[in-house]
């Protein structure tokens, strides 16, 4: 007896151009075929258009491996940088939103691998959420400036939302993670437009009229960053449940790098890297991406992989860099 979704049908979103993003796609499409492959949306590729705010046409050339993304059921969706483009790469995931089927979605970034069936989450489209898969990156907190509260205090003001309400209580005050705060690497709600929108409102004007409390913190690379808790507080979302657990765990994984996945992801996660790796129709186009010729193909993944106790994995990022670039297995 089949169990129904606990979702409605979905679409997954993540965005592809030309170099590495695409074959990230390929390893993103393969695997979700392998690990969820009753799943019931779309895999949408928002791909950037040529235009004046890309130097060279950003689009992943036409060839073998974009036909073997639509083999693997992806469809590409145009759209146009109006705001960012090459000087704000991550401003795509913005600005791609508009383009999309107005119907409810999952962002996912290129560098995920999925390992379970998304069907088994319960995601709650009306309530937006993202993930929690983050350090303190922002803000950078001086000496004699403003702390947590005013910086972030500031924002919530700006845009008339309920600073109060996106606390979390159970962390003491000017502890960074009191302050809602998140990876843009998953993120949903039930209206990319609707969403994307208020996504490029806020960000264009936290960048061009930032509050006062901002004057000294650095912008760039983290707007995206910045600006998602508040388009999240503002569609009364917040901080992700339990019940989104498989998201940064067993049924996705935000990889960054492949020598990260190999060093840190669950074991079930290598496993679907490796078996969609050895499948001929990947392998022949993923030995051209450098990163998978040698942490794959060569083993020096495995090699990362021995370095680290996954029962007890360092708790910053860095740590685990350090230690991969120290071995020579530390590659973007």
């Amino acid at each position: 007896m089949s169990t129904a979704p606990l979702s409605p049908p979905f679409n997954i979103a993540a965005v592809v151009q030309r170099g590495r993003l695409g074959y990230e796609a390929l390893l993103l499409a393969a695997s979700l075929r392998a690990a969820d492959p009753g799943f019931q949306g779309r895999l949408l590729l928002a791909e950037p258009q040529p235009g004046p705010l890309w130097p060279e046409d950003p689009r992943l050339p036409d060839g073998p491996l974009r036909e073997r993304l639509l083999e693997l059921g992806a469809e590409f969706i145009p759209f146009e940088n109006k705001v960012f483009g090459a000087a704000y790469a991550y401003g795509n995931k913005i600005e791609m939103l508009a383009a999309l089927p107005d119907q409810p979605f999952l962002f996912l970034d290129t560098d995920t691998l999925i390992s379970g069936p998304l069907s088994g989450i319960a995601f709650d489209f009306a309530r937006p959420s993202a993930s929690m898969r983050r350090e303190d990156t922002w803000p950078k907190i001086e000496l004699y400036g403003p702390g947590y509260a005013q910086t972030w205090g500031a924002l919530y003001q700006r845009f008339g939302l309920d600073f109060e309400r996106s606390l979390d209580l159970s962390w003491p005050d000017e502890y960074w993670q009191r302050y809602m705060y998140f990876n843009a690497g998953w993120f949903f709600h039930q209206s990319p437009a609707a969403f994307g929108k208020r996504f490029l409102e806020y960000a264009v004007a936290i960048h061009k009229d930032r509050p006062e409390a901002l004057v000294c913190q650095e912008l760039w690379p983290w707007l995206d960053q910045i600006a998602l808790p508040l388009v999240i507080s503002s569609f009364g979302g917040g901080r992700p449940g339990p019940e989104l657990a498989g998201l940064d765990g067993a049924v996705t994984w935000h990889y960054r790098t492949l020598p990260l996945l190999y060093a840190q992801a669950p074991a079930q996660t290598v496993e679907v890297l490796d078996d969609v790796a050895r499948q001929k129709e990947n392998r022949r186009l993923l030995r051209d991406w450098d990163q998978a010729k040698q942490m794959i193909y060569q083993n020096r993944g495995r090699k990362a992989r021995a370095l680290f106790d996954q029962n007890d994995l360092p708790k910053r990022e860095q740590l685990v860099r350090n230690t991969l670039r120290r071995e020579g297995l530390w590659m973007r």
